[in-house]
């Protein structure tokens, strides 16, 4: 990445998926390579299950938090179908990295054939992740998926951040108990990059 390119992440999910952490982490390790970072949440922070759209912009000179539609360079999809709801800040050069999970609700699930087809409209790149199952699976709780997705990325070179940014910021500024936790979901997303 140029260093003077700003990078335009969107996270999108649900509230109680971690999306906010999320975002912190990537703020951190941001930082501590040396360049200016932007963020905003926006929609249904304080209601759990409620839909949750986080903007986060980095570079040399960022001003804004917010990012126009069609401008995000990777989309971090923590429910299939919140990535939805993401694409219209998708364009030509959007990645989307999506947890293939769904919230369980009283509302029909959308299949991930449909989601599929919908997202292709507005992106060429899209990449379906077992996150959620594949935590729950070898942590037993699969509420680290979004770091998941995040190392995936990072291992893939999908962003410019590096592994070890980040878990210099899982270290430093998570809280303790939850610091292992999160080293091992991005040891078992670094596993999964090399064989996918």
């Amino acid at each position: 990445m140029k260093s003077n390119k700003t990078y335009n992440i969107i996270i999108a999910g649900v509230g109680g998926q971690g999306l906010i952490t999320l975002m912190q982490v990537i703020a951190e390790a941001v930082l501590s390579q040396g360049r200016e970072v932007r963020t905003s949440e926006l929609h249904g922070l304080s209601q759990r299950g409620g839909s949750v759209i986080v903007h986060l912009r980095f570079g040399r000179d960022v001003f804004s938090p917010m990012i126009a539609q069609g401008k995000a360079d990777l989309i971090l999809a923590l429910e299939s179908q919140e990535a939805l709801r993401a694409a219209a800040f998708a364009g030509d050069q959007t990645i989307f990295l999506i947890n293939q999970y769904q919230t369980p609700t009283l509302a029909e699930s959308i299949s991930e054939k449909s989601i599929k087809n919908n997202l292709k409209k507005v992106s060429k790149e899209l990449r379906f992740l077992p996150a959620s199952k594949i935590c729950q699976k070898e942590l037993g709780r699969d509420v680290t998926a979004g770091v998941f997705l995040l190392g995936y990325g990072a291992a893939k070179n999908l962003l410019p951040l590096t592994i070890e940014s980040i878990k210099k910021t899982i270290k430093e500024k998570m809280p303790q108990k939850h610091q292992e936790i999160n080293l091992k979901t991005i040891d078992l997303a670094m596993d999964y990059a090399v064989k996918k």
